[in-house]
């Protein structure tokens, strides 16, 4: 097997990026390939149809936050898991054709991050969703530049959303979280989460080509 497939986690602005660290499928460094002013941060993996383990998919998402964290911080429009090419002229091909794409995403995200909340109501607890909603959008609206609705996966979840944050408004967002618990604690359970590197306000799809 081949050890020139690489694994892509993320695309950046230009600008090389290279630390050794545990990265998926046992690689233990992570580089760019960069064209034309973009790169994709990748690794070395010996096949283009990765197994999302547990482990990996941690590991896929620990290194988007080093990366988000390095040289002071870089904005990286993020892959999910999976994403494997089989060389570098296959990825700088695909760098070249969503170029645009890629560009519009990262334009909207930077110096941005992901936080997520769930509020989930505690057993026996009775609660009014619509009030609830209301005075979350109140509270944490005006601090995101988007908002995302996540699936209500319980008949417990009273909200699940994503919210898109400038990382100075971060503090505030914490507080007004707080707040929310602090008024509503009793009868729910926060979730709060993040930051992550902003996968639900990305829409740049690219295929794992294999020519």
């Amino acid at each position: 097997m081949s050890n020139s497939n690489r694994y892509v986690y993320g695309i950046v602005d230009s600008g090389d990026i290279e630390f050794e660290t545990d990265a998926v499928a046992g690689a233990d460094r992570v580089y760019t390939v960069s064209h034309r002013r973009l790169g994709a941060v990748v690794s070395n993996i010996d096949t283009t149809d990765p197994e999302e383990t547990d482990e990996d998919a941690k590991r896929h998402d620990d290194v988007l936050r080093e990366i988000m964290d390095y040289d002071g911080g870089r904005t990286i429009v993020p892959m999910q898991f999976g994403m494997a090419f089989e060389s570098d002229r296959t990825l700088k091909n695909v760098l070249r054709g969503a170029r645009p794409a890629f560009r519009r995403a990262m334009n909207d995200i930077e110096g941005r991050i992901e936080l997520g909340l769930k509020l989930v109501t505690q057993e026996d607890a009775s609660v009014d969703p619509e009030e609830i909603e209301a005075a979350v959008e109140d509270e944490l609206g005006p601090l995101a530049a988007q908002t995302v609705t996540n699936d209500q996966f319980s008949d417990r979840l009273v909200l699940n959303k994503s919210y898109l944050v400038d990382e100075d408004d971060r503090a505030a967002f914490d507080d007004g979280v707080a707040r929310i618990e602090d008024t509503y604690g009793d009868d729910l359970l926060v979730q709060y989460t993040g930051p992550f590197a902003p996968y639900s306000f990305v829409d740049v799809e690219i295929g794992a080509q294999s020519r």
